[in-house]
């Protein structure tokens, strides 16, 4: 999740498209011409008057050497398309009469010659598609458990009873899985009782976007829905919803600050042991002066382990976002475990970010854990629901990205800590990746250590301390420059943009309490300037897409195991859904 969401008016996206029932979507993505040219059929072929066929834009940006595409044609000329399809050195796979044209396998290299083929009306990209409605939950594998071994952990009593996970997300939905497990907050100030720290500025801390139950039912979900099938890595664990966005997904980075200071202020009032940060900004100013880093750090010194997505704007080197460039926490990045439990056959998703850190040159991520085609909690009702309504066992789903990743990881550390509440955060920190396994890559810089096992970091991990020797950040740089290229605005009649200096609360940033905002003076266990007037009824912002939007396996080569589902807003930071 990033620090900002999508413009109030909805930019328009190329080449993306909404999942359809039943019919290709190819057809649908068609762009056709107003009126059809003229076309004689002679005796050996036909002859086109038509200038360039309408291409699918998404073909415009793919890089596999490969690419599936329907090819339509004008009526009289298939024969001829197909002709043009082997000497591109492709392969018809399927006749589809019914729009005048063929599913075929191409070099990507060959699309700008078969375009100009005559007869050729279209070519689309074949995209995979499935029925509105729930799959099979026989033909859904999800075995992420295993592949981190936290389910050899549960085996032995350990699945993360005892010990608190603080969620800085859209919410928590009021889900079976998650029941009695949510911790109830209670507000000093006025003595009420809620689910959830809400800083979002929803009156409800139920999850109206669908991120953060996700998130939470990787972490610490029971199963009570589907008799135990799909649970998350640490399912005794409990958790506490700080919610710092609401249907669109957005949120300030002051707001994220604010939520950090708030977890820090009460980690003992509800044991709160990880923070689990599933959210970046796409920001290049250095950790050490970044206030957003400086938070985090804060947290970390507290005691808390600070678990963090690498972000989804890979496959590119320098793409790791922020929080995830601070060296002092733990930055996870995703594998697709290709739903086998050995690692030998895991691969590396274009999506997952890439060291070393864009300001600094720092290596990260840290580790990786399974990232891709994950099952988990659905919030009904919410906005990433209604738009994929496509589920599993009736209360569950399937999501990709580095999101997800972070939330089995932060589970998996909540193992750790119910097995021996003693560990500090540079404890499990070095435990976490001193047993992780090789895989998918031999680039530390795309996978770190490797692939978490959490069973040998509980059990088998050598004495050690990480974060030996590093610096900390001052907190005194811009909070501006902390945002990134991501701007968010009240949902007031003002319009009121958060920028420069302004928090989300709409207060001068101060960090050095010259005004009232002690930031990097205050006592961190006492300040509520997070809970001053919090304004705003919702956010709304720009740039919510992000860059690299056209990462080959994002879209994927619709091969069917490496197509990691649909884009929604937000989707380089969220992940997406299949």
């Amino acid at each position: 999740m990033t620090a900002a969401a999508r413009a109030t008016s909805k930019p328009a996206v190329r080449g993306r498209w909404a999942p359809v029932a039943l019919i290709t979507a190819l057809t649908a993505a068609l762009a056709l011409p107003a009126s059809r040219p003229s076309v004689t059929t002679g005796a050996s072929r036909p002859v086109a008057t038509a200038p360039v066929a309408a291409v699918d834009d998404a073909l415009v940006h793919l890089r596999d050497s490969t690419v599936h595409v329907v090819v339509q044609t004008w009526p009289g000329a298939r024969s001829f398309a197909e002709r043009a399809v082997h000497r591109a050195h492709g392969t018809v796979t399927r006749d589809l009469p019914i729009v005048n044209g063929a599913a075929a396998t191409i070099p990507t290299s060959a699309i700008p010659a078969l375009a100009r083929t005559p007869g050729v009306r279209a070519l689309s990209l074949d995209r995979r598609v499935a029925p509105q409605g729930s799959p099979s939950s026989s033909d859904v594998r999800s075995v992420y458990r295993k592949v981190v071994r936290t389910d050899q952990l549960n085996q032995h009593g350990l699945d993360g009873r005892g010990v608190t996970v603080a969620l800085v997300d859209t919410g928590i939905a009021d889900v079976p899985d998650l029941s009695g497990r949510v911790l109830p907050v209670t507000d000093d100030l006025t003595g009420r009782v809620t689910a959830c720290e809400n800083l979002s500025g929803e009156a409800s801390c139920d999850d109206s976007y669908g991120h953060g139950t996700f998130v939470a039912g990787l972490i610490a979900g029971n199963g009570a829905a589907s008799s135990g099938k799909w649970t998350g890595a640490a399912s005794g664990a409990d958790l506490v919803s700080v919610k710092i966005a609401g249907r669109d997904g957005s949120a300030d980075v002051s707001g994220v600050i604010a939520a950090i200071q708030w977890v820090v202020s009460f980690k003992d009032r509800y044991g709160i042991r990880v923070l689990n940060l599933s959210l970046g900004t796409d920001s290049t100013q250095s950790y050490r002066v970044d206030p957003l880093n400086y938070a985090v750090e804060k947290a970390w010194a507290a005691g808390v382990v600070v678990v963090v997505s690498a972000s989804n704007r890979g496959p590119a080197p320098g793409t790791i976002s922020k929080p995830g460039d601070d060296p002092w926490v733990v930055t996870v990045g995703a594998t697709d475990d290709r739903g086998t439990v050995p690692i030998g056959d895991d691969q590396l998703p274009d999506f997952s970010s890439r060291g070393p850190t864009a300001a600094d040159g720092l290596a990260k991520p840290d580790v990786v854990a399974p990232g891709a085609h994950v099952v988990s909690l659905r919030a009904p009702g919410s906005v990433i629901d209604t738009q994929f309504p496509t589920y599993i066992d009736g209360s569950y789903r399937r999501g990709s990205g580095t999101s997800m990743a972070t939330g089995i990881v932060s589970g998996s550390v909540a193992d750790m800590l119910s097995a021996t509440p003693t560990l500090t955060p540079d404890q499990v920190k070095h435990a976490l990746a001193a047993t992780a396994r090789p895989v998918a890559s031999d680039d530390p810089m795309a996978v770190g250590a490797g692939v978490v096992d959490a069973f040998n970091a509980t059990f088998n991990a050598p004495a050690g301390l990480a974060n030996q020797g590093l610096d900390r950040s001052s907190g005194l740089g811009s909070l501006d420059l902390s945002r990134g290229s991501v701007r968010v605005q009240a949902d007031d009649p003002a319009r009121t943009v958060v920028g420069g200096l302004l928090t989300a609360q709409l207060l001068l940033w101060d960090p050095l309490g010259l005004v009232g905002v002690d930031w990097v003076g205050s006592n961190w266990y006492g300040s509520n300037w997070y809970g001053s007037n919090w304004y705003g009824s919702n956010w709304y912002g720009s740039n919510w897409y992000g860059s690299n939007w056209y990462g080959s396996n994002w879209y994927g080569q619709f091969d069917g195991s490496n197509w990691y589902g649909s884009n929604w807003y937000g989707s380089n930071w969220y992940g997406v859904w299949q």
